[in-house]
């Protein structure tokens, strides 16, 4: 993570920012849009500094690959933060649907656009 004038700040060792904990209890994929939970209310005092950066970060809808990017914390972090944060209110995430076309479908879309 940086600080606001490009310096690097110091590092914090992974587990103790999750806690010991490796895994998140919701299944993040990387593409899981992730939304501060209120734009006008992002939490100053009470949480770490991890989790404040993200919800600064995350006014606007932004992947857990993005977040995990710009926050310069590993994905796997990354996603038992963002599980704690949406547990506790601070963030919206926004999982990915398991509705998917039919193969079918898919296939005569991809036929009628080869034939263009």
């Amino acid at each position: 993570m940086t600080t606001g004038a490009g310096r690097r700040a110091p590092r914090v060792r992974p587990y103790t920012i999750t806690g010991g904990r490796t895994r998140p209890e919701v299944t993040l994929a990387v593409e899981t849009l992730v939304q501060t939970a209120s734009a006008l209310d992002v939490p100053a005092a009470g949480i770490p500094e991890e989790q404040r950066a993200i919800c600064r970060l995350c006014v606007m809808p932004i992947s857990v690959a993005e977040v995990s990017a710009r926050i310069d914390l590993p994905l796997g972090v990354t996603r038992v933060v963002l599980d704690d944060m949406a547990r506790g209110g601070l963030v919206v995430l926004h999982l990915p649907s398991d509705d998917r076309p039919s193969r079918e479908l898919l296939e005569r879309v991809l036929d009628g656009l080869q034939r263009l």
